[in-house]
């Protein structure tokens, strides 16, 4: 069996993004490993929802821990830093944030559990980390350096396939669903388009686990949330693959559905 090293930003990145895939690879017995580097501290969070005294980070550590559970995860590791806030927002400059981590130092952090693990698999965030957030886009930093420092061989940036995200929107009404030019338009940055993609896992069989371990981070995907109100059609069709750019790859004749070597 492998062992499979998940990077993420922040709690809820990892359900979003390859919730599907660590549930999959830890039902095939995989050892399943994540890493996520801040604890979300300045995630919006609804009037009401904490108790009083009670923080934003704990909240969302006790959450990281039940969507774990969920997905099967069989070791978490926080990295260390501070949330660092959309991209623009004064708290990207703050001292102790990710987003202004030495990046050789991160790395040094996370090739260490790398190297605990003797990971045979490592996935981290395409080099726009998805959308442009600064955390994200510094896991990608970090995390294509921690691999290359421990000789990780099979490496992966998890990403969105930015073409068919768009052929859904096109198809928006077909399921329900109201999707402003606005919302439409954000489509356009997101992810890469098709032809960079190397890996599609279809997480078809594994979608009640994603949606578990979305739910399971409430402070951040309430159940009035976009995510969590499609329709289960819309639901299936949206997060019922998960997509990645193996990294070193020229690309394939096929796309694979894997992270795992093909024998």
């Amino acid at each position: 069996m492998a062992t499979a090293v998940f990077f993420h930003a922040h709690p809820d990145d990892e359900a979003i993004q390859t919730g599907g895939t660590m549930a999959r690879m830890a039902a095939d017995g995989h050892r399943v490993v994540l890493v996520t580097a801040t604890r979300g501290e300045l995630g919006e969070v609804p009037d009401g929802v904490l108790a009083p005294g009670e923080t934003l980070a704990a909240r969302r550590v006790d959450e990281l821990a039940a969507a774990c559970a969920v997905l099967g995860v069989a070791r978490h590791e926080f990295l260390g830093y501070h949330d660092s806030g959309m991209a623009g927002e004064p708290t990207n400059e703050a001292p102790g944030c990710f987003w202004q981590a030495d990046v050789d130092e991160a790395a040094a952090r996370l090739a260490a559990i790398l190297d605990d693990e003797h990971a045979d698999v490592f996935a981290t965030y395409d080099e726009n980390g998805g959308y442009g957030h600064p955390d994200h886009i510094q896991v990608h930093r970090v995390g294509l350096r921690a691999a290359t420092r421990a000789g990780t061989s099979r490496v992966f940036m998890a990403t969105m396939n930015r073409d068919y995200m768009l052929s859904l929107a096109d198809r928006a009404d077909d399921f329900g669903l109201d999707m402003p030019e606005e919302q439409r338009s954000m489509l356009n940055t997101l992810g890469v388009h098709a032809d960079r993609i190397t890996t599609a896992v279809d997480v078809s069989a594994f979608l009640d686990r994603k949606r578990g371990a979305m739910e399971a981070h409430a402070t951040q995907i309430t159940d009035t949330s976009f995510f969590l109100k499609m329709p289960p059609e819309a639901f299936a069709a949206v997060w019922g693959t998960e997509w990645y750019i193996r990294v070193g790859s020229d690309g394939a004749s096929h796309l694979e559905d894997s992270l795992l070597a093909v024998p």
